[in-house]
């Protein structure tokens, strides 16, 4: 094995009703499990999302209203997939914008927490774009010779992205060789929450990066604009999102005591 980790990492992928973080459903998810001994697991899960899935969807990534109407919510396996990312370190392809943000919403509507202290993660599309501007097909056939079949499976996106991270390794010598440089070097910008609403200044200081408030501290909105928050709560923002603005309102109110 070329990736050198210290302790497990989840390559993940997700099939969904759409591409909108706060409204749309994982209607398929599979994980692939990969131990600092080389040992692999894996497990893959179709779900029914208890929303359409769009025929238009459905013609990207083959799955059908009909083929999940008899599987289970994403409710009844949070817990088993919680269990199996639980003290990991997680990996994908464009994870850290959609597939991370995504997850993290169906978890905390199940009523699972779910938190990225002390977890790397490794945005495999990142660093292509970075290296190579391509899409996971072309990096498939870039890095490892080979024509990605049953692309928009799950399972086999999951293995593919797993199996291009190997390569980029090998590849490229200015990689270094551990989670944290390449979780370091797959980000893009410097995101407070998942989706990127919040993200910290130059002065390591959370900012919201969007609306009328774009480029304020979000320390000095909730001081002079409380009714925003109230906005924010209640607005179709992802919860997530939202989880990291009452932790700072919180932190701000515990910092006045």
């Amino acid at each position: 094995m070329n990736l050198k980790i210290s302790k497990p990492i989840c390559f993940f992928d997700l099939e969904t009703t759409g591409i909108n973080i706060s409204v749309d459903r994982i209607v398929e998810i599979s994980i692939l499990k990969v131990y600092p001994n080389g040992n692999k697991e894996s497990k893959t899960w179709l779900v029914n999302p208890e929303i359409p899935i769009p025929i238009e969807v459905s013609n990207i990534h083959g799955i059908t209203n009909d083929m999940i109407k008899d599987e289970p919510n994403f409710k009844t396996i949070a817990k088993d997939v919680k269990s199996m990312i639980n003290n990991c370190d997680l990996a994908g392809f464009n994870s850290n914008k959609f597939d991370i943000p995504l997850l993290a919403e169906e978890l905390l509507r199940s009523e699972i927490d779910f938190t990225l202290d002390n977890v790397l993660t490794i945005d495999v599309q990142n660093i292509f774009h970075k290296m190579e501007q391509r899409t996971l097909g072309a990096a498939y056939k870039f890095y490892c010779g080979k024509i990605l079949e049953n692309a928009h499976s799950s399972k086999i996106d999951t293995l593919a992205t797993f199996e291009v991270l190997e390569s980029q390794i090998k590849k490229y010598s200015e990689l270094e060789n551990n989670v944290k440089f390449l979780s370091d070097f797959s980000k893009r910008g410097k995101n407070v929450d998942l989706a990127g609403f919040i993200k910290y200044n130059n002065k390591d200081i959370p900012c919201f990066d969007f609306g009328k408030h774009k480029g304020k501290t979000v320390e000095y909105i909730l001081e002079n604009e409380p009714g925003y928050f109230g906005w924010l709560l209640n607005a179709d923002f992802p919860m997530y999102t939202k989880k990291v603005l009452t932790n700072l309102k919180l932190n701000k109110l515990n910092n006045k005591l």
